[in-house]
């Protein structure tokens, strides 16, 4: 589908003030029990922006937030935005010691958070600046310190290259980098959401955290189109089901590994879900056959989305109107100018497996305080334009669909022949008992690395790891052939479902001896 014009730049905390004035009874938040209309998420947001100023806080000034999902999550991102300040979530599941070291790095005048954070909050040095989303945290509480009902900011005029926040992203690599995305970057998510029909009658269902910035690419045009957010603070597939019915649901974001919990629930189909309109996904590998029954149970669009939190090229699958390119993960969005490049950095000709680079209209400004890290995840054009590198391996089909390979990273290298992950886990899930598989490249005396598979059963389909070994090898090339199979009850994951093959290398690593491929 062709993209409107781009009108010009506009801030998301004017738009829902414009929307307050429109529609200020209209449900704009709902978390629990909790609910926000328009009208009142403005004045909240008002009173957050007016508390900073009070403080002292300037335009680039940063404030982190580390909490459940809630309504005043919510407010205080849009209050700080219309103060000019910087938001940076924090994701309660990381260890104290990353914790620090992200606050370190961001240094915020404030921290807001709940009990979640308790357990990160001990001995801490950012306990001192904490305000309490609840009573049990902080040295004060969020009522205790806003401005008074009805006070009102002084007013600044937003531009496009000033940061939106600060998105702490581990992915699967290690330790976190700070993500700045400009207030121009989450302009170009809003207006790609002027396609997929969000507006004062629509419900979006959101069961992934906000600090994710999967959430927020959702969340945003939500509220800047004047609909409703619901917010599910922890996923659980009949919960999911209900809110999505009670509400009349019409668009949602999940990420793969929701949407695989969900095709599995016994009680899916009691459910009435003719509302959705567009269900979206991103974040992980979206494996075909689970797109096929998400199209064939599930009514509405489903619209895969790759691309990465730094932004550059985006990649949107319409399941709905492809059927038969599930494979591939769609179509470059209009006017984003996607290349390919090999491993010296060279521009590879059209058709060609490379390292895939992105510009678009939504890129990163950088990695907070990294230069080095920024030029690394940059490559430029022999024109000067500036690219942002994916790591991901792919190749454009005859119709211009991108066919991801894998990450360059996870790439395996055995006996000087390329091996991606990738295919030997789409083998093995073909067969009957394998719900899931992860490979990893693992070292070795003979190949220089060797592939390794973990794999999660389905219930009640047994099968061992020499029958699965087997099966698969007798299915590959020769130099694709597993080293070792070893079964695991789940896959560990970070909290928006990638898999952490890290954590597979390092547990497996562990092990005494080397694996070799027969």
């Amino acid at each position: 589908m062709n993209a409107p014009a781009l009108p010009p730049f506009r801030a998301v905390a004017d738009l829902i003030h414009e929307n307050a004035l429109a529609r200020p009874d209209h449900c704009a938040l709902r978390a629990g029990e909790a609910s926000l209309t328009y009208a009142e998420l403005d004045a909240l947001a008002s009173r957050v922006a007016a508390s900073l100023q009070r403080d002292g806080m300037r335009q680039g000034d940063v404030i982190a937030l580390c909490a459940h999902a809630s309504v005043d999550y919510v407010a205080l991102m849009v209050g700080a935005l219309r103060a000019g300040v910087v938001v940076a979530p924090i994701a309660p599941s990381v260890t104290p010691g990353q914790f620090n070291a992200m606050l370190g790095d961001a240094a915020p005048r404030w921290l807001f958070a709940d009990d979640v954070a308790a357990p990160l909050l001990e001995g801490s040095a950012y306990a001192a600046c904490c305000i309490g989303l609840d009573a049990r945290t902080g040295t004060q509480t969020l009522a205790q310190w806003l401005a008074p009902e009805g006070a009102q900011p002084t007013p600044l005029v937003t531009q496009p290259e000033w940061p939106f926040n600060i998105i702490y992203s581990s992915g699967t690599t290690g330790t976190p980098k700070g993500i700045v995305q400009p207030h121009g970057m989450r302009w170009a998510h809003i207006q790609r959401g002027a396609n997929y029909g969000y507006g004062p009658g629509k419900t979006t269902l959101l069961a992934t955290p906000l600090y994710s910035n999967t959430t927020l690419v959702v969340l945003w045009p939500t509220l800047a189109y004047g609909g409703t957010a619901v917010l599910l603070n922890k996923f659980n597939t009949v919960q999911y089901l209900q809110l999505a019915q009670q509400h009349r649901v019409t668009h949602t974001m999940l990420v793969p590994v929701q949407y695989m919990r969900l095709m599995a629930e016994p009680r899916f189909g009691e459910f009435d879900l003719s509302s959705f309109q567009y269900k979206w996904c991103t974040s992980a590998p979206f494996n075909a056959a689970l797109k096929a029954d998400v199209l064939k149970r599930w009514p509405g669009g489903l619209v895969e989305l790759y691309g990465m939190t730094e932004g550059g090229g985006t990649f949107l699958l319409n399941a709905h109107e492809f059927p038969h390119k599930l494979h591939t993960v769609g179509q470059s969005v209009p006017g984003h100018d996607i290349r390919f490049i090999d491993e010296e950095g060279v521009e590879l000709p059209a058709g060609q497996t490379g390292e895939i680079v992105g510009h678009s209209p939504g890129m990163m400004s950088g990695y907070y305080k990294q230069p080095g890290k920024t030029r690394e995840a940059e490559w430029f054009d022999a024109t000067g334009k500036r690219f942002i590198r994916t790591g991901d391996v792919g190749r454009l089909d005859e119709d211009g669909f991108l066919v991801l390979m894998d990450r360059r990273k996870d790439m395996i290298i055995s006996g000087g022949f390329n091996l991606y992950p990738s295919d030997l886990e789409a083998e093995l899930r073909q067969h009957p008992s394998v719900l899931e598989a992860a490979v990893v490249g693992m070292p070795s005396s003979e190949w220089g690395e060797t592939p390794v598979a973990f794999v999660v059963l389905r219930e009640g389909k047994p099968a061992t790891t020499v029958e699965l070994r087997t099966w698969c090898n007798a299915r590959v090339g020769k130099t694709q052939r597993l080293a070792d199979v070893q079964l695991l009850a789940e896959l560990p994951r970070s909290a928006i479902g990638k898999v952490l093959k890290r954590e597979l290398r390092d547990a497996y690593g562990a092990r005494e001896g080397t694996p070799s491929a027969g």
